[in-house]
């Protein structure tokens, strides 16, 4: 079935469905799938069946469109389908410049943006499948797709004549992946969605839903550029699961906090949305949808395909729906048969068919469509109308109210002491309430408004100020395919008194998309969240500070005033500047540590065979100063051969010098790299595959049998464990034989035999000999975020974050003294030891309730990197932190012959920190160089 129905959609076209009319029989689910369709118990679809009958479906109407929005990591197609009427499809370039003029808002008037708004059409984006073991959306898509193009009802027809929907499958491998999965046994109920092998996106799997303003993935990139940068939807519905316990599906409206930077509208035409599926979902008697407080969603963190586009005046919706394939019992919870505020409709226990949750999803995408049609000239118009606002706000004196902002406020007030009581107005109808809140007005001008605090009008990136140009480029190409223009000065220009070169870097704040912006360089300031005061923090949905800019170590000058210059607008990811050689002395080479590509250029010599060395006190030669770890490269052919090359493609500088330089030299090895994974994939571990691949370092993959067989140090030089691999410590995802033991591990022959070799967990007592045999036969191991805690292990380390239980044994302080979640922090750093070459002083790093030590060996362990002072927090929120003064996030340890390298906090969290990737690139180099000395 499968081959043939894909060997009859190879003879659709490239932009499948233009200038066709429609057919005369649209061909069915059920003939396309020899007689299953979605929704039936025990049946997914897969991706390359779906496209191949969306395929067909594109050739018998005209009213569909198929588009390619680029390709995954394995290389398929993200085929998106446009569904409109006969009429709009034939002027959708125009309708979708219509919709570009809108959203970017530039040289428009007030009156041109109605009459344009009158004239568009509104573009709905519905997307199914991003998390591909969430099945239900993915299949959904088939059915509603063939329902919009077969369906001749009037409201169908009122969809199709002021609407133009998107739908797209996001995840093409993933879903290949889980509806193969699924589907490989003959028995329907043998069938089951558990004990994948593999993470269902290369390297990252749940996480493709995290990294949306990084965009490190191609799908990722592909659905930025379509919805930022080609069709500019007004409306972003990204469809998920699972909903609440004893509830059918969670639908906004969302929790607090709400990021400050976007604009109200966004949320307030959010509401508007979510109140239309709510309603048709109880006007159609589907009980169970659910809202705020019945889940943890929140509108605070950028990263998400929804919550993105917040940041680009988008309408972002999300819900979470329970269903499976295979049947499933709805649980009867007693407290959610209580009708309140946030589930109107209380849903009774029973059993649940996967075809309920079609027709749920059905319903919901019809409500989304429906407010998009009876409201479509409104979100044209609120479109432009947010993105007026964000270039006025970025013209002219602005200021966003934070947390810090209004405390400032506070301390202000009970600094000056008490005034005259508060003015209640009128005849006292200011308003309800607690008057002790009330401070006198002038506050508002002069703390909450204070002109050293204003809003930036622009960014500077002075080129000098770049630690690592070639990562500051990456930065900026992260900005680009979220649809920032950014700037390139063709010539010298002056602002504010300060000369820049031709070449600068500069992003201006007076555009549509200013909110996305201003998060990616300025600090998240975080709410002070909890249950009760004194009580425990609510816990939030991912992490609360990320500012892109610190996480990369990019250095900006934030202007304060408007400027401009001569600069070229950039509007496709670009190269780094290209490197050169520099000098002409015959001796060799020496490369800036600073630079994450002097470790590609490092990888590419050692493949080459060429030495390469790292002098352990810097260097001075011909003026150019060189800190500790400069890289080091003998003349010889080959090793000019490759530098002559990779100086160009990595945008580093080589000095060619006269004599080696005097000092001591660290000689380096090609290192044996094995990084550890688990059956059923460990994030961390993709993320950390996908950034070492990046620069170039060849490695293997490890699981827990080949551990458990020892004789480690044959093979490898480095073990690396990411975080959740090592058991014993508290992991995001998990891992190792953690706290009750995880779902057992399935038999060897109920998996296909390349995946047999995963199967078996990582162990404290059968494991983690092995792993210490190998470190004292001279083995590097690497243990990043909870894996750190093998320092606890081999007692080189203790935890200095605990408190006396209750059986008097440490126990970990209680979140209501010390809560730390996904932040970023300032610490210090010993740059002149191996681990800490190439950083300064400070370094930004990612905390997220991270492992810190106390050095229990003095003689065996060194700290490289520690935190000092009471307030070490950059970006998020950060409870008790004080607590962290004087405790130790890296530690180099000798043990043995071999080395240990504790990296506590998430130095590559998820692709993002190249701030803090040279510690995992110095480990792996530095451990190998020092074995066995």
């Amino acid at each position: 079935m499968k081959s043939a129905l894909i060997a009859g959609a190879a003879l659709a076209l490239a932009w499948h469905g233009a200038g066709l009319a429609q057919a005369a029989h649209i061909t069915t689910p059920q003939e396309a799938f020899n007689g299953a369709a979605p929704g039936d118990d025990y049946f997914l679809a897969d991706y390359d069946q779906t496209t191949a009958y969306w395929k067909q479906l594109a050739t018998q109407s005209d009213r569909m469109k198929l588009v390619s929005l680029g390709k995954s990591v394995e290389g398929r197609e993200i085929w998106m389908a446009v569904i409109s009427s006969p009429e709009n499809l034939k002027n959708l370039e125009h309708l979708r410049d219509i919709a570009r003029r809108l959203a970017l808002a530039k040289d428009l008037t007030d009156d041109q943006a109605h009459a344009l708004a009158r004239e568009g059409k509104a573009m709905v984006w519905i997307d199914g499948g991003l998390h591909a073991s969430e099945v239900s959306s993915a299949q959904s898509q088939i059915q509603i797709v063939y329902e919009m193009i077969s369906k001749n009802d009037p409201e169908t027809q009122r969809f199709l004549n002021d609407d133009i929907t998107l739908f797209v499958l996001p995840n093409p491998d993933g879903q290949e992946l889980v509806a193969d999965w699924y589907m490989r046994k003959a028995d329907p109920k043998a069938r089951s969605l558990a004990d994948l092998p593999e993470i269902y996106q290369r390297y990252v799997g749940h996480d493709n839903n995290r990294e949306y303003y990084m965009s490190n993935m191609p799908e990722t990139t592909a659905i930025n550029r379509a919805m930022f940068k080609d069709w500019f939807p007004q409306i972003v519905y990204n469809e998920h699961q699972t909903g609440p316990l004893g509830a059918v599906v969670f639908v906004p409206p969302f929790r607090n906090p709400s990021n400050y930077h976007f604009d109200p509208l966004v949320l307030s035409e959010l509401d508007g949305v979510s109140a239309s599926i709510h309603g048709r979902l109880i006007a159609e008697d589907k009980p169970g949808s659910a809202e705020r407080s019945a889940a943890p969603y929140s509108t605070w963190f950028n990263g998400g395909l929804r919550t993105t586009g917040y940041f680009h005046n988008v309408v972002g919706i999300l819900t979470e729906i329970i269903g499976s394939p295979t049947p499933i019992q709805l649980p009867f919870v007693p407290s959610r048969q209580l009708s309140n505020q946030d589930e109107l409709y209380p849903v009774p226990p029973q059993t649940w068919h996967f075809r309920q949750t079609v027709e749920y999803v059905k319903t919901m995408n019809r409500a989304v469509m429906d407010y998009a049609s009876k409201n479509r000239e409104d979100l044209l118009y609120n479109r432009y109308l947010m993105g007026r606002n964000s270039i006025k706000r970025g013209s002219e004196d602005s200021w966003t109210v934070t947390p810090k902002r209004v405390a400032a406020v506070e301390a202000a007030a009970k600094a000056a002491g008490p005034g005259a009581p508060a003015p209640r107005g009128g005849d006292g109808l200011a308003g309800n309430g607690d008057q002790a809140g009330v401070v006198d007005a002038k506050f508002y001008t002069s703390v909450l408004h204070d002109p050293a605090q204003r809003d930036p009008r622009g960014y500077i990136l002075p080129l000098d100020a770049q630690p690592d140009l070639p990562t500051t480029v990456a930065f900026l190409n992260a900005l680009i395919k979220s649809g920032i223009v950014v700037d390139k000065a063709t010539a010298p220009f002056t602002v504010a008194g300060k000369t820049y070169p031709a070449g600068t870097f500069v992003v201006k704040c007076d555009v549509a998309y200013r909110p996305h912006i201003l998060d990616m360089f300025e600090p998240q300031d975080h709410p002070q969240d909890f249950e009760y005061p004194g009580g425990p923090p609510i816990k939030p949905y991912d992490i609360t500070g990320y500012t892109l800019a610190y996480q990369m170590n990019v250095k900006a000058d934030r202007i304060l005033e408007g400027f401009t210059g001569p600069f070229q607008p950039i509007t496709e990811v670009m190269a780094p500047p290209p490197g050169a050689i520099r000098g002409h002395g015959g001796a060799g080479w020496l490369i800036d540590h600073r630079s994450n590509n002097s470790f590609a250029l490092t990888n590419r010599l050692q493949k080459a065979g060429v030495q390469v060395s790292w002098l352990k006190t810097g260097a001075t030669v011909d003026g150019q100063s060189f800190g500790p770890g400069a890289v080091w490269v003998p003349a010889s052919g080959a090793a000019r051969a490759v530098i002559e090359k990779g100086v160009v493609d990595l945008g580093v500088d080589a000095y060619a010098v006269g004599a080696k330089p005097q000092g001591e030299v660290l000689a380096l090895k090609a290192p044996r790299i094995g990084i550890v994974d688990t059956y059923g994939g460990l994030i961390t571990s993709g993320w950390m595959q996908w950034v070492v691949e990046q620069f170039e370092f060849p490695y293997t993959l490890v699981y827990g049998p080949e551990l458990d067989q020892g004789d480690l140090n044959k093979k490898y030089d480095v073990l690396l464990f990411v975080d959740g691999a090592i058991p014993g410590g508290d992991s995001r995802y998990g891992g190792g034989d953690r706290p009750g033991g995880g779902r057992p591990l399935p038999k060897p022959e109920e998996v296909p035999e390349k995946y047999r070799k995963m199967l078996g967990r990582i162990t404290r007592d059968k494991t983690l000999p092995q792993i210490q045999a190998f470190v004292q036969n001279g083995g590097t191991v690497i243990g990043v975020g909870s894996s750190a805690r093998f320092g606890d292990y081999l007692k080189l380390t203790e935890d200095p974050l605990t408190q006396p239980g209750k059986d008097g044994k440490p126990a970990p302080i209680s979140s209501t003294k010390f809560y730390i979640p996904g932040s970023v922090l300032s610490a210090r750093v010993d740059n002149t030891t191996p681990l800490g070459f190439g950083f300064a002083d400070h370094v930004d790093i990612f905390f997220d309730s991270s492992p810190v030590f106390k050095i229990a060996d003095a003689g065996q362990a060194k700290q490289v990197s520690w935190f000092e002072g009471p307030d070490p927090l950059r970006s998020g929120w950060a409870w008790g932190q004080k607590a962290l003064d004087g405790t130790v996030g890296v530690v180099d340890a000798s043990y043995g012959k071999g080395k240990v390298f504790l990296l506590g906090p998430e130095v590559a969290m998820r692709g993002q920190a190249y701030g803090t990737f040279k510690f995992v690139f110095n480990g792996l180099e530095y451990g190998p160089a020092v074995a066995g000395k």
